[in-house]
């Protein structure tokens, strides 16, 4: 039996939270939720996700400050930014990310990018 993957989503929006997170969990992921880069790293300390999908613009400790940090002591974990402050699916400058989520487009999306950048682990996990 494979393990579901875990998502750590970073958001300090409480409904947006919610929403994306029930989403996540209905496309079959774990989900652990945290609302700003500070309660995300402490929330890294219970076991680390295999992606991240934080926010950029949040309190006490920002997306692109937490997004860097993961990817320092942790660099095989797959990084997904969002924002609603740019447009398109490109990772803006400056951005730690591998993709880049924009708030306001539709769930589907967010979904359909963690599906990819989760399914070569998945894929190898099954054929070990």
């Amino acid at each position: 039996m494979l393990t579901k993957r875990s998502v750590l989503l970073v958001e300090d929006d409480g409904d947006l939270r919610v929403i994306l997170a029930a989403m996540l969990v209905q496309t079959g992921y774990q989900v652990r939720t945290a609302w700003d880069g500070v309660s995300a790293l402490l929330e890294m300390e219970t076991g680390i996700p295999d992606i991240v999908v934080s926010d950029l613009n949040m309190p006490r400790m920002s997306g692109f400050e937490l997004l860097s940090t993961i990817r320092a002591e942790f660099p095989s974990i797959p990084l997904i930014a969002m924002s609603g402050a740019f447009s398109g699916n490109q990772v803006p400058e400056g951005v730690t990310a591998d993709a880049f989520y924009e708030k306001g487009s539709h769930p589907v999306f967010l979904a359909r990018l963690v599906s990819a950048m989760t399914r070569p682990r998945v894929a190898l996990a099954e054929r070990a």
